[in-house]
């Protein structure tokens, strides 16, 4: 008998038939995209992925390496890239949808006459004339401006479009705008009860939206360690841009409240704007000499710096714009390596972590409740450890990555959009 040999090289790419548009890639704090991305690869979903804009990070993720599909880049701001969004304009015009779309835009520039919503209009118009033939759908993450291009996009080339909302893109835009999205949208999809509850409110359909938690693939993340109450200094840490809803500033208000009897040190992960202003102020609280602000790392050196921590901190509140966090990645990560977590209860948080139980949450915006949960957590260790366990086992239960990718592919198929084949193997017989 013999047979066929057989290859060991990878399968080839399937057919794009799918645009996934996002506003910047990679990103450092945006895990959860491409954590979706590399099982929409393994699902057998061909897609491209077109973003507003260029990275800024000075690293990626491994996670993002594993990525076969590669972005391609839109004018992030047209002058840049004149003749290319005039040749976007001349295909684009000719397009059977070009028409409504241009109707549509000019519907909201009138409520929102910005440059960003003309820069939106010019970057659909190069979206549109550059999507190659074979697209059936458009799927765009966060529903502020990345959903206005995607939206504009889809209706020139007369394709179903669907949206991942998240947090800023919800609670930051008007309900004009939102309400507009669903009622064309094929479906919306978003990570936090919370979120659904006000999609769902404006939506002309509730199961137009559908919570999908992103939950956490744990294939990528070593097993926890074993931990044991310890002694000497309380080792906080957090991950987390340093932005106003991140909450640092009440943290470091925190901090300066503890007694003397409570030793501690503190590492923040993280970039941001406030970066300066929160070091000065750590300074004038006399906290600086056990605070470091290590700045951006990668996902391997966050875990490593988890595994090494005895709390995780993540202070959120709402921002006086409204931006706020949905369920924060970085705390289902926390658990995933046994580390106890100490947060607060606004947005989603407390959908993951309940207070007393995978955790400890306290008000958002209240240093002195703040400091008084650290106090607690530092005089028994051993109870944040169970805790931490608890969160562990809620997270293998109840929030692993799977159930959303399954929700989500669902619904990709539904609009439209399948999955490759996978060819079965050959075989000469005799």
């Amino acid at each position: 008998m013999t047979q066929t040999a057989r290859s060991d090289a990878p399968a080839p790419s399937p057919a794009p038939r799918l645009a996934v548009v996002v506003k910047g890639y990679p990103r450092l704090s945006e895990t959860f995209v491409a954590q979706e991305l590399l099982a929409l690869e393994a699902r057998r979903f061909g897609f491209e992925i077109w973003s507003l804009r260029h990275p800024y990070d000075d690293r990626t993720h491994p996670l993002h390496d594993r990525i076969r599909a590669r972005p391609r880049y839109l004018p992030e701001y047209l002058y840049q890239e004149p003749l290319r969004v005039l040749r976007g304009w001349r295909r684009a015009r000719r397009l059977p949808g070009y028409r409504a779309a241009l109707r549509a835009w000019l519907r909201d520039w009138r409520r929102d006459p910005t440059p960003n919503r003309g820069r939106r209009f010019g970057q659909a118009l190069v979206l549109a004339a550059e999507l190659p033939e074979e697209t059936r759908g458009v799927y765009v993450h966060f529903l502020h401006t990345p959903g206005s291009v995607a939206r504009y996009a889809a209706t020139m080339r007369g394709l179903p479009w669907a949206v991942s909302a998240h947090a800023k893109d919800i609670w930051t835009i008007p309900d004009w705008e939102k309400a507009e999205k669903l009622a064309e949208a094929a479906f919306a999809v978003t990570c936090t009860g919370s979120g659904a509850a006000e999609l769902r409110r404006l939506a002309p359909a509730q199961e137009r939206v559908g919570l999908v938690y992103h939950g956490l693939d744990l294939t990528r993340f070593p097993p926890p360690p074993e931990r044991t109450p310890g002694a000497g200094p309380l080792r906080l840490l957090s991950v987390g841009r340093l932005v106003a809803k991140k909450g640092y500033d009440d943290l470091l208000d925190a901090l300066a409240r503890l007694p003397a009897g409570v030793e501690w040190r503190f590492d923040h992960i993280g970039g941001g704007d406030l970066k300066a202003p929160l070091a000065e102020r750590a300074k004038t609280l006399g906290l600086d000499g056990r605070i470091r602000w290590l700045g951006k790392k990668d996902q391997t050196e966050v875990v490593a710096a988890m595994r090494e921590a005895d709390l995780f901190v993540l202070p959120s509140k709402i921002a006086d714009d409204g931006d706020r966090d949905g369920l924060p990645n970085v705390l289902m990560e926390a658990a995933s390596q046994r580390l106890p977590i100490l947060s607060t209860a606004v947005s989603a948080i407390p959908e993951f972590v309940r207070d007393g139980r995978e955790g400890r949450l306290v008000p958002p915006g209240d240093p002195e409740a703040l400091a008084a949960a650290i106090e607690a957590i530092a005089a028994d260790r051993a109870g944040a450890l169970s805790m931490a366990e608890a969160a562990l086992a809620r997270l293998r239960a109840e929030f692993g990555m799977e159930a959303g990718i399954d929700a989500l592919s669902s619904r990709l198929e539904a609009m439209g959009v399948a999955p490759a084949a996978v060819s079965a193997p050959s075989a000469a017989a005799e």
